[in-house]
């Protein structure tokens, strides 16, 4: 079974330290290649972006993420062609990913289709901007500014997938639960509906309660995720507390078919979906 697991933090729920990697080093050496290219020392470089030489050289290395202010300064002084935003904001989004999360957000890129249980929040995918800022306002260690806007750069970054064509295929299996909750309060949460009930109007995707009262309910194992490649191949992706497995065994993930199967049928058709949202917008 090859499977992808790693330390990190939650990306639906809010959690997502994922510190420095290779993207920042790759990140420090396009800086460098430009900077060298432009005939300029660190000294001269730092003081035309009017940041200190230790900033300049830290970025370099990859020890230190840089400011949006740093990178725009950079790209007039060392007329990098858009070379350097653009890596910024790759980089930006991928630092937003839990570490274990992004071999699957690789794999969402690809996916012709992609079903997906959720019982704790919203998924990242569905989210408005006000929630994922209260999923990352509840985190603890409370991450930094800087941390949480990556997060929530790379969370409303993702879901540009639910409009892009040719169109992935898209199920969502909600707990009413999670609605209920209120995460963000009454406002933040009416918001949350209204987007909720326009993604359904999407053509490409399929939203179903799950009733709060179930008496037979085979997702009590917690959330999980199937998506298909584009070579028609199905994995599987589920995470927990600190963790989170790719999961590409076929055995696994035909496990992970009829369970997804038999929610679609125990949870309310996509109409009755919308029925129970517009009602739950009503009560707040």
């Amino acid at each position: 079974m090859r499977e992808v697991t790693a330390m990190a933090s939650q990306d639906e729920s809010g959690d997502g330290g994922t510190g420095p990697d290779g993207g920042l080093r790759n990140f420090g050496a396009t800086v460098r290649a430009f900077r060298k290219r432009a005939a300029l020392t660190q000294e001269q470089l730092a003081e035309r972006v009017r940041y200190s030489v230790q900033y300049v050289g830290s970025v370099e290395q990859g020890r230190r993420h840089p400011s949006v202010t740093f990178v725009d300064r950079a790209e007039e002084a060392l007329d990098a062609f858009g070379v350097l935003r653009i890596a910024a904001r790759e980089l930006t989004r991928r630092r937003g990913l839990a570490s274990w999360f992004r071999a699957w957000a690789e794999h969402e890129e690809e996916a012709v289709t992609l079903n997906t249980y959720e019982s704790r929040s919203v998924p990242g995918l569905l989210q408005t901007e006000p929630y994922a800022r209260a999923l990352v306002r509840a985190v603890l260690p409370p991450p930094t500014t800087e941390e949480a806007e990556a997060r929530i750069v790379a969370r409303l970054d993702r879901q540009k997938l639910l409009s892009r064509t040719p169109y992935t295929v898209f199920s969502f299996i909600l707990e009413e639960g999670v609605i209920e909750r209120q995460t963000g309060g009454p406002v933040v949460t009416r918001q949350l509906i209204d987007h909720l009930l326009e993604c359904t109007a999407l053509p490409n995707v399929d939203l179903q309660m799950m009733p709060r009262v179930s008496q037979q309910h085979v997702g009590l194992g917690g959330p999980f995720c199937l998506l298909e490649t584009n070579d028609h191949e199905w994995v599987g992706y589920s995470e927990g507390q600190q963790s989170g497995r790719v999961i590409y065994d076929p055995k696994d993930v035909s496990v992970l078919h009829q369970r997804y199967a038999k929610l679609r049928i125990q949870a309310l058709n996509p109409a009755d979906s919308v029925g129970l949202l517009m009602r739950m917008r009503g009560d707040l």
